[in-house]
């Protein structure tokens, strides 16, 4: 709302500046003026708090049902965090859920089992905060479509694994990536043959249904781009829909396209097969192709009021999981609440 200062031009503007407009200007008129400008004045004294919640410039002027939630690869664990830390610092936040990570060696590898994963579920639980999924790095060196066998072998034991950590952690989402036609950071890597990626991909996920349908684990298939496979929103439509399966999903990875494509444009083709998503912030304004063109949260080039109307459009509610692999090496927290301070401006929830 503009102060009173700034309504008088436009109020006077009808009478001129002529010597004979001022005259016949009464001191009537110059009364209801004066209680006029004191009312929009006052009007606009008591709407400034409305007025600031609406303001494009601080956060969405409409609020969206969606949950926080983010990736543990933004804190700095193991090295400096323990899990329960990391759990509690997302709690304390403000964020809905957190997004854990499968690999070799921590808390959430082979090397724990039912118990141990209940355990960090229960831990969750008393700390009051949801597991909203789990993902992991393994799909990398350990590609179900792998030209080497031991390689594809070992990526199927990995998958199976994960989905009963998932069961187990008491989250329903599993991230997967089915497939790589290149990876650009292994040059170890033979490329696949798309036709041969496309069907072995397909063999390993429809391999993998029926513990997920047991579990009662979704298995959500992550578009890259990186890798040279499901290119397309309609690709990945086919894929998905070709398993027929309650348990095949999408996991959205807005900052994966964002090179040559946009993220708003597959939300609302892919629609109600998204099932959990990934927020990666990204900027086109380098030439850096590698994970350091990913940033924290509103520091790239994505167009979030759009993202989050076409998010809105395909009514999804579930979760928006900040994903970034570069923990503040001082001040850990920082990140963190900047990214639970970005989300709530994305949703419109900022106080």
């Amino acid at each position: 709302m503009k102060n009173q200062n700034d309504l008088i031009p436009k109020l006077v503007a009808p009478w001129g500046n002529t010597e004979q407009s001022v005259k016949s200007f009464s001191r009537r008129s110059a009364f209801k003026m004066a209680i006029g400008a004191t009312g929009l004045a006052t009007v606009g004294t008591n709407n400034t708090t409305a007025k600031e919640k609406l303001d494009p410039l601080k956060s969405s002027p409409k609020k969206f049902a969606m949950k926080k939630s983010i990736n543990l690869w933004a804190f700095p664990y193991p090295d400096k965090m323990n899990l329960r830390e990391c759990l509690q610092l997302a709690k304390d936040a403000g964020f809905d859920g957190i997004e854990l990570n499968y690999d070799l060696e921590s808390d959430l590898s082979p090397k724990s089992g039912p118990k141990d994963f209940q355990e960090i579920r229960k831990m969750a639980e008393e700390i009051g905060i949801a597991i909203s999924g789990l993902c992991s790095f393994l799909f990398w060196p350990y590609p179900l479509t792998s030209n080497n066998p031991t390689e594809r072998k070992r990526g199927m034991e990995l998958a199976g694994l994960m989905t009963e950590a998932a069961h187990h952690l008491g989250t329903e989402n599993l991230l997967v990536v089915p497939g790589a036609v290149h990876m650009p950071w292994r040059e170890d890597h033979e490329p696949t043959p798309n036709d041969i990626c496309d069907q072995r991909a397909k063999e390993a996920i429809g391999k993998l249904i029926p513990k997920a349908e047991k579990l009662n684990v979704h298995l959500n298939m992550e578009n890259i781009f990186f890798n040279g496979y499901l290119l397309s929103p309609d690709e990945m439509i086919r894929f998905v829909d070709g398993f027929n399966s309650e348990h095949v999903h999408v996991h959205f990875d807005t900052g994966n396209i964002m090179l040559f494509q946009f993220p708003e444009h597959w939300i609302r083709i892919l629609g109600n097969r998204i099932r959990n998503v990934h927020l990666k912030e990204f900027t086109k304004k380098g030439t850096d192709h590698s994970l350091e063109s990913f940033r924290p949260l509103l520091d790239g080039t994505t167009n979030w009021p759009s993202v989050m109307e076409a998010f809105n459009e395909i009514d999804y509610n579930g979760y928006l999981t900040f994903e970034y692999f570069h923990p503040y090496p001082h001040y850990p927290e920082a990140l963190i609440y900047q990214t639970a301070d970005s989300l709530n401006r994305m949703l419109g929830t900022k106080n």
